[in-house]
């Protein structure tokens, strides 16, 4: 459980408020500063560095001001919240792929928060999960900053997440425990097929679109208006992170040494 030390530190690294009570507008508003204060970002695969699904993990969000993929912001989220007074349970999920394929079990963490019987899908670690909780219970189209979410039942069991019509992922609704997906983690630590292995990506969303980092390929997306840069060297690069994520490097991630594109991970 986190003290409220760090508790505050991480409110701050968000830019959030404290809230005086856990409940539904409180959970908006911290949903939608994590989504828009933490990256959603691989280079840790690249930089030999541990991924951590603990509560070791909050150092990097927290103090190191980084981000992460779905194995490390929600978790790091599920311990705020929790501390915070909120009912936190592990989903997990599978992807949809780009060719239409499901992805193998266990490949997605997500959250569910219980609010006064109601339950609510927290996401903070997709690329293109919801800015605000969506509801569960609901299967109607549900107006996001980001989209319209919706959630589909699937024969058989599990729900399928649509962001505007196209199937994102695919939840099970059997709560698990975080160390449950340590195989996957060492799947995508060491797999060919692995989507964090095949490019070098920082992305964060912003008020009105998005800002993404993709080796030394800058692209920003605000509001209808889109712009890219590259970048001529490593200094230049390892600025860009601080520049517009927030946080130093002391070297590059390494280049990836298999080539294609983050099939499945989805961050433009």
């Amino acid at each position: 459980m986190l003290d409220d030390t760090l508790v505050d530190e991480y409110l701050a690294r968000i830019g959030a408020r404290r809230p005086e009570r856990a409940d539904l507008d409180a959970l908006r508003h911290l949903q939608e500063r994590h989504v828009l204060a933490v990256p959603f970002e691989n280079l840790g695969y690249h930089l030999d560095e541990p991924i951590h699904m603990d509560e070791q993990v909050l150092d990097k969000i927290v103090r190191q001001h980084r981000g992460g993929g779905c194995y490390e912001v929600n978790p790091a989220f599920s311990f705020l919240l929790t501390a915070l007074g909120y009912q936190v349970e592990i989903l997990p999920g599978r992807v949809h792929r780009p060719g239409g394929e499901l992805g193998a079990a266990m490949c997605h963490l997500a959250l569910r928060v219980t609010l006064d019987g109601r339950q609510w899908l927290v996401d903070t670690g997709f690329g293109r999960n919801s800015r605000h909780p969506l509801d569960l219970a609901s299967r109607e189209v549900q107006a996001d900053p980001d989209g319209q979410f919706q959630l589909l039942d699937v024969d058989g069991g599990g729900v399928d997440v649509l962001l505007n019509g196209k199937p994102l992922y695919r939840l099970d609704d059997r709560p698990v425990r975080i160390a449950d997906f340590r195989p996957t983690l060492w799947w995508y630590r060491t797999s060919p097929e692995s989507p964090f292995l095949q490019d070098v990506f920082c992305s964060l969303r912003t008020e009105d679109g998005r800002i993404t980092l993709k080796g030394n390929q800058l692209s920003v997306v605000a509001g209808k208006e889109r712009s890219s840069e590259t970048y001529p060297d490593d200094a230049a690069v390892l600025a860009a992170y601080k520049t517009h994520f927030g946080f130093s490097l002391d070297r590059l991630p390494s280049e990836p040494q298999l080539a294609g594109a983050t099939a499945g991970v989805q961050t433009g």
